[in-house]
């Protein structure tokens, strides 16, 4: 990267401030390589460093250099951020702590020990300007203030030290679930908040927000549900704006920032409910969209749509890379953005033009009474998809003891791309968490994209929504469970553990009422939080759950006030992954892949599959690939280090050719993304190791690595 320093005048260097100065004239990584100091590893989330000591020849030699436990265990999903010698991460129940990146010795842990948060969380942010640094990270719905060398709540920072990630979203959504699960990105002197709102019906919107890193205070939003008068506000129904009942199309995946341009680029997801959009037609900007926006004002540069009027959930799942490439002898600042679907879209960073074409295809039409499908969607002719798009008869699991009974049901089920869910069940393939995941891809200076993906099937049915009237013989606490936990948990509350959906069955035997309650309230994992449910509603579900409930019904109207604003006549029976007795995929293998895209082409370099399967690896079954979570993180030396599949390994590959250059069995699974940083003249690499997740066992460590 060309320093420019002696060419600034050295007046604007102290009104600025060093480290404002260099967060206005960074294009893409900041960092000398000896930091991690951004989420993923800069502004352009490339996952990039400029580190060489690590190469193929010698990345066989690594070795532990240090571990550290917390003092919960769960899942961690947190990219940690090394500055200054020191790495700030997560514990599973969100509590931040402070690390000597050169030992793992604590240096600070900050967060209530008597409250546990059951929320992922994938990082923090750190900001500073001349002695004043700051950790700046959520718990629930709170946007806290630390000071980065005591772990001390800044209390001048909103309301002593918090401010609430509610603002800015209107007064329809006031108690509702409000969260972020990924770190904030930075321009200047604002942090810009992606958020985590229910995506049931009657959820928050999830308008795009600035807030002042010093004060706490709201400085603009982008409402990506318009205003009438605003850009897009045709593309919904003339009130959605106001609708209760209508929510989402927010960022939760995260933002890259182009801060020499002044760019935000930001991935939206879905509108809500995210399978139903009969309330909603229209093509539902900006829902699915990426956004360029002015990161000073919020305004809309430009903007791209991959979904039109979204029933699938195909939300954006990470954020994009900011990447040069080269096509006609000229060079290109472009960014680049993954999908659930397995597709990349590469646009000009100022224009939004295209790099490759994209083609709007006609696709199916919904046959539920209500929907109006959009009638075509657009897919981009290069790069080729990374992630299967169709899956056939002859895709049946040919090692699967129950491959007749997975072709029979198949068969019955519609199957075609962007077909819309029926009630005689349909196949999202990919599923709902890819293709890509909120891992996301790396990508390095000379243009590649390498990304790694999950290729699992899932199975979905449309079905009524209970009526007022069907729920009136319930008692108070059945009438909440079904309306709010009845489709991921069933009707037996036995759940799905291989979809992530635990049973509640004799739930009293195993936790308290208190953590019950809590869990209901907050969320875990992701799970939302319940939060527009009242005292009395919350009561009466955790009795139900306990099975002490007093089978009465209720005198007055059967559904909650709440309930009656948010209604649908349909939704899903649930999310459930399409898959054998034994949790094996019904499609053969790869279930995971990793992949290098060459942007400047659109051509692969190279494909592998991710993982092994390690009951059918003992058969002889090999390169079955795992689905994984998590992503890769790629270096100037030479190498490509992922973790993410459930088989609790750790991996180097050479990210030339894709050769396998050296493994490691972690403590647990790594469902997260790997950072490499230097101290001492020392290269690191250091992952989370969490696991609860896929039946993987629970995990409490971070490890780093390091020659010897």
């Amino acid at each position: 990267m060309k320093r420019t320093l002696l060419l600034v005048p050295f007046f604007a260097l102290l009104a600025l401030g060093w480290s404002q100065y260099r967060q206005n004239t960074s294009d893409t990584n900041p960092n000398d390589g000896t930091n991690w100091s951004e989420y993923l590893g800069g502004p352009d989330r490339n996952h990039y460093s400029s580190l060489t000591q690590i190469t193929p020849q010698n990345v066989s030699q690594l070795q532990v250099a240090w571990m550290y436990s917390t003092p919960d265990s769960g899942q961690i999903q947190t990219n940690p951020i090394i500055v200054d010698g020191v790495l700030y991460g997560v514990t599973p129940t969100v509590k931040i702590f402070a690390l000597d990146a050169a030992t793992g010795k604590e240096i600070w842990r900050a967060g209530d020990p008597l409250k546990a948060w059951y929320s992922t969380c994938r990082g923090v942010t750190y900001w500073e300007s001349g002695d004043d640094k700051r950790i700046l990270y959520t718990v629930g719905s709170m946007l806290y203030a630390l000071d980065a060398k005591t772990g001390k709540s800044i209390p001048s920072f909103g309301v002593n030290g918090h401010t609430d990630l509610h603002q800015g979203l209107g007064e329809s959504a006031k108690d509702k679930f409000v969260i972020s699960n990924t770190p904030g990105a930075l321009f200047e002197d604002l942090i810009i908040m992606p958020s985590r709102v229910s995506e049931d019906v009657g959820g928050a919107p999830g308008y795009i927000r600035a807030f002042n890193v010093r004060t706490g205070k709201l400085a603009w939003v982008f409402r990506t549900i318009p205003y009438p008068g605003e850009f897009g506000h045709d593309t919904w129904p003339k009130n959605a704006y106001k609708n209760p009942d209508i929510g989402a199309a927010n960022n939760w995946a995260g933002i890259a920032v182009d801060r020499k341009r002044g760019i935000l680029f930001v991935p939206t997801g879905s509108a809500s409910y995210d399978f139903y959009g009969g309330n909603r037609t229209g093509q539902n900007l900006f829902a699915n969209c990426l956004l360029a926006l002015d990161a000073r004002t919020g305004k809309r540069l430009w903007h791209f749509q991959a979904v039109h009027h979204d029933i699938w959930d195909r939300d954006f799942p990470a954020p994009p890379n900011l990447v040069t490439v080269t096509q006609n002898g000229k060079k290109i600042d472009a960014v680049a953005q993954v999908s659930k679907m397995g597709l990349v879209f590469v646009f000009d960073r100022v224009t939004g033009k295209p790099l490759f074409p994209i083609k709007e295809v006609p696709v199916p039409k919904s046959d539920i009474p209500g929907e109006v499908s959009w009638p075509t969607q657009p897919i981009p002719q290069k790069p080729a998809p990374f992630a299967r798009q169709v899956m056939t008869d002859a895709d049946i699991n040919p090692y699967s003891t129950d491959k007749d009974s997975l072709l029979a049901l198949f068969q019955k089920v519609g199957k075609r791309s962007y077909e819309p869910i029926s009630k005689r069940g349909s196949i999202l393939f990919p599923g709902c968490d890819g293709g890509a995941e909120w891992g996301g891809a790396a990508a390095d200076p000379e243009g590649t994209l390498y990304v790694n993906a999950n290729d699992i099937p899932w199975l979905f049915t449309m079905i009524d929504a209970p009526k007022a009237d069907a729920l009136a013989h319930l008692s108070p606490g059945q009438r909440v469970y079904t309306q709010n936990c009845l489709s991921c948990h069933g009707p037996e509350r036995k759940g799905n553990a291989r979809s992530g959906y635990p049973s509640l069955v004799d739930i009293g035997q195993k936790r308290d009422r208190t953590y019950v309650t809590q869990i209901i309230s907050s969320g875990k994992g992701m799970m939302p939080g319940f939060t527009a449910l009242s005292a009395e509603d919350k009561q009466a579900l955790v009795s139900f759950l306990f099975n002490d409930e007093k089978q009465e019904v209720a005198s007055s109207s059967p559904y909650p006030s709440k309930a009656k604003e948010a209604y649908l006549p349909y939704k899903v029976k649930g999310y459930i992954k399409f898959q054998d007795s034994k949790g094996f995929p019904a499609i053969k293998p790869p279930w995971g892949t990793l992949s290098a895209i060459d942007l400047n082409t659109g051509e692969y370099k190279w494909k592998i599959p991710l993982g092994e399967e390690a009951d059918l690896k003992a058969k002889g079954i090999d390169n079955t690939g795992t689905e994984n979570y998590g992503g890769p993180v790629v270096t100037a030396g030479g190498v490509l280090f992922i973790a993410a599949t459930k088989d609790e390994k750790f991996r180097a590959f050479d990210k030339k050719t894709g050769k396998l250059l050296w493994e490691a069995n972690l403590p647990a699974a790594g469902f997260a993304t790997p950072s490499t940083y230097q101290i001492g003249g020392k290269q690191y690499v250091v992952i989370a190791c969490g696991g609860a997740k896929l039946g993987a066992k629970r995990g409490n460590q971070y490890v780093a690595f390091a020659l010897p």
